[in-house]
């Protein structure tokens, strides 16, 4: 009796596939996206589908020419059951029909696939006060076709499909907890913002389903789609292959997973974080990660030179800072405040501590790095480098090159491919204790004085990097006269000594205030482990593709955070090269007027405490 019912709603669903009218919400059963392949493609593809949960979460595969599939519905035949098929000779769509009955004798050889579909959380969304506009405007939901490629397995490769669903901003954590829950149904979104970061030129031309209109306050939410496995098939060519036409799923007997709604209280519900307006793009990370980064950027906001600087906080900066660089694949680190401009060097040992540490973590996470100079500076740099790398204080040697502004147009050409914005050569910038310049177009140490002559204008890459779409910027500083620091340059004016005179007026995107400048480069590491072992944002960040991270990859990104002996051998490097403490100008183990033991050692073993300890897998 229940068959009977469920293949009237069928009916129901056909009729409003064939019109193209909405998904089936309504019906409150799973529903299922379709493969059918020759038996001697199914281990691959399988194999491909276990590497590719996301697009790919298979429910159930069937035994050659099984026409059921016991364990999602009773009396199911899959050659009547889905509204529409498509049939696909070597790869090629050759016809759309309702009915697969005709090729019986061969599915005899034939096996079906059974996948998740994200129609099954709509109801979800609903529930959870989220509008699902596609149903609301009495569309099918819209499926595009990336340029983010699928994890191959034998034959098996092609660009990954996703579903785009609008989500009123203030909605986007609702709508990520609900969907985060139901991993059968692809589960929480790969992607939110825009659509180029997809590959994907026009939302007004999906793929396949209907066009759905975006309301003003609405941001683009993408979910990986099931659709993906009709690319596979496409791109694998095999001789005959069936899926279900895109809306027109199999309707099962499972009713559709309650989701909680206390999901915004579980431990592990994804939170969202805008990490850029141009191109606009969220992040995502669990609570328990967020909260371990917020106590990381509380510990390194500690004060002990009493310098008044918690007046410069800004709550998050480290988070969507380190978010953004999990996004990253290739970053420009700037470092050397020059303070010291009656010494040779000048240079201070704030700074580029902080920025191998940075260096250090990035490497591990397979980012591309280079450290920008002041060309006065470059050989001795270098040469820091190379026994930084000798002494295991960072696993290998780091480009340093240098920026000196020969040019209206250097900038631009310095920061991308033949001087195009759109082909950027890095896409995240950070500045660490780097001289910032001032209002009037001058560099000023803490105690006002002009170190101008000293300093090269990395400070145009920054105001360049701010007019170029997929770059973004980051600036760690102590004092409010660091580059990047012109983010708060207000209550420097306000609250620093000589603030009116030495304040940054340049902005970097994200502004992370910290005791020591040092210690902002080494929250940035230990929060870049906190993320990167966060299965949320890890999902996230690999759309949804691919396997968890092993314990080999755990391990490296362990043994590249900070550490007490690997700081102060850096300090013992800086030293052999003259480089002083800031505030004192001692040649000795000293940041800023603080020794190295206990006050800085202090610190990082507290970092790294609270990274390391009862850090969840998750």
């Amino acid at each position: 009796m229940k068959r009977f019912l469920l293949q009237s709603a069928k009916i129901t669903a056909a009729l409003k596939c064939f019109r193209g009218f909405r998904s089936n919400m309504e019906s409150g059963y799973l529903q299922a996206n379709v493969v059918i392949l020759h038996k001697d493609l199914a281990d691959d593809f399988e194999a491909f589908c276990h590497a590719n949960r996301s697009p790919l979460p298979l429910l159930y595969r069937s035994k050659p020419g099984e026409w059921g599939c016991p364990p999602l519905a009773a009396q199911a035949d899959i050659r009547e059951d889905c509204p529409q098929y498509c049939v696909f000779e070597k790869g090629v769509l050759v016809r759309k029909v309702a009915s697969l009955a005709p090729y019986t004798t061969q599915l005899q050889d034939m096996v079906t696939f059974y996948l998740g579909c994200s129609f099954s959380f709509e109801q979800a969304l609903e529930k959870a006060g989220v509008p699902v506009r596609n149903v609301q405007q009495g569309r099918n939901v819209s499926m595009f076709r990336t340029s983010v490629p699928c994890v191959r397995a034998g034959p098996f490769h092609c660009p990954m499909v996703v579903s785009m669903r609008p989500v009123p901003e203030d909605k986007l954590d609702a709508a990520a907890q609900c969907t985060h829950q139901i991993p059968q149904a692809h589960g929480g979104p790969v992607h939110i913002g825009h659509q180029a970061l997809l590959g994907i030129k026009d939302l007004s031309r999906p793929d396949y389903g209907d066009s759905v209109d975006l309301h003003p306050e609405d941001v683009p939410v993408f979910w990986a789609c099931g659709v993906t496995g009709a690319e596979a098939v496409q791109s694998t060519k095999p001789a005959l292959a069936f899926t279900h036409s895109p809306g027109c799923m199999f309707l099962t007997d499972q009713e559709e997973t309650p989701v909680s709604v206390q999901a915004s209280e579980s431990e592990l519900c994804p939170l969202t974080f805008c990490i850029s307006q141009n191109p606009l793009h969220y992040s995502m990370a669990s609570k328990p990660a967020v909260q371990r980064v917020r106590a990381i950027e509380q510990l390194i906001g500690e004060d002990p030179g009493q310098r008044g600087i918690r007046a410069l906080f800004l709550q998050d900066e480290l988070l969507r800072a380190s978010l953004s660089l999990s996004h990253s694949t290739s970053v420009l680190i700037s470092t050397g405040f020059p303070t010291h401009y009656m010494h040779n060097p000048p240079e201070e040992t704030d700074g580029p501590p902080g920025a191998i540490a940075m260096a250090a973590m990035l490497q591990a996470l397979n980012k591309h790095v280079v450290i920008v100079s002041d060309q006065r500076a470059l050989e001795m740099n270098r040469r820091i480098m190379q026994d930084a790398v000798d002494r295991g204080v960072i696993k290998r040697a780091v480009s340093i090159i240098t920026f000196e502004g020969s040019g209206t147009d250097s900038a631009l050409h310095f920061l991308c491919h033949g001087g195009d914005p759109s082909k950027p050569r890095y896409d995240h910038l950070v500045a660490i204790e780097r001289s910032g310049r001032a209002s009037d177009g001058n560099y000023y140490n803490m105690r006002g004085m002009n170190i101008k002559h000293l300093v090269d204008p990395v400070d145009d890459l920054f105001t360049t990097a701010s007019t170029i779409p997929g770059i973004t910027t980051t600036g760690i500083g102590d004092g409010g006269n660091e580059l990047g620091m012109g983010k708060v340059k207000e209550a420097v004016k306000a609250y620093m000594p000589n603030g009116s005179l030495i304040a940054c007026d340049v902005a970097a995107d994200f502004a992370i205030t910290a005791g020591v400048s040092n210690w902002g480069g080494y929250g940035v590491a230990c929060a870049l482990y906190v993320l990167n072992l966060c299965a949320i944002h890890r999902r996230y960040v690999q759309k949804g593709l691919g396997m968890t991270p092993t314990t080999d990859e755990r391990n490296l990104w362990a043994a590249n955070l900070p550490s007490i002996p690997k700081e102060e051998e850096m300090l013992h490097i800086l030293v052999k090269y003259g480089v002083r403490s800031g505030k004192t100008a001692n040649l000795g183990l000293e940041v800023d007027g603080l020794t190295f033991h206990p006050t800085h050692s202090d610190i990082i073993q507290r970092l790294r405490k609270l990274t390391m300890e009862n850090v969840p897998h998750e």
